[in-house]
């Protein structure tokens, strides 16, 4: 990660005792999202922030109305969102689920998966990803957003969109449009 992440962190002795971070709003890293998903993601918890010995993420996203994050899968990560704000629809393998504050979804290696806020307010969830990598693709394919400013006009992803996927934690099958 190239931010600077000016969050608080306890360094452990890299043996019997580990690192300690304590990030809020003003200190995660946080990455503009281009159409058709617009809103944000964060990032909270990251290898490249703390030590850590299992290697995972975890971050909040903001789905602002009528976005869409597309069809896609990881082919060697599982995925856990818990939504804390607002609500949509989840399309897991072509199956429609109501997503709605409060509720947790799961989603195993391989399993294809669309989100889409079709409300008037904001969708914001808490996403887990082990092994890690999530972090890495927001970073690539979002542009830098600092805390309170307001959001960017909608841009486009970048041209190398699929490079970026094939790097990070999509699965070959991805739909690439």
């Amino acid at each position: 990660m190239s931010e600077e992440f000016k969050a608080l962190v306890l360094k452990g002795d890299g043996k019997e005792r580990g690192d300690f971070a304590m990030i809020n709003d003003e200190t995660e890293l946080g990455y503009w999202q281009p159409k058709t998903a617009n809103g944000y993601a964060t990032v909270r918890v990251a290898p490249a922030l703390v030590h850590m010995d299992a290697r995972f993420s975890v971050g909040t996203q903001i789905l602002p109305p009528g976005g869409v994050i597309r069809e896609h899968s990881h082919g060697g990560n599982e995925e856990v969102l818990h939504i804390i704000e607002g609500c949509g629809q989840a399309f897991i393998d072509g199956e429609e689920y109501p997503m709605v504050a409060g509720s947790t979804l799961f989603l195993g290696k391989n399993r294809k998966h669309r989100f889409v806020n079709n409300s008037d307010k904001d969708m914001k969830w808490v996403w887990f990803m082990t092994p890690n990598g999530l972090e890495d693709f927001f970073r690539d394919i979002g542009r830098v957003r600092v805390h309170g400013e307001p959001a960017p006009e909608p841009f486009e992803r970048p041209e190398d969109v699929k490079n970026i996927e094939a790097r990070t934690v999509f699965a070959s099958d991805a739909k690439k449009d």
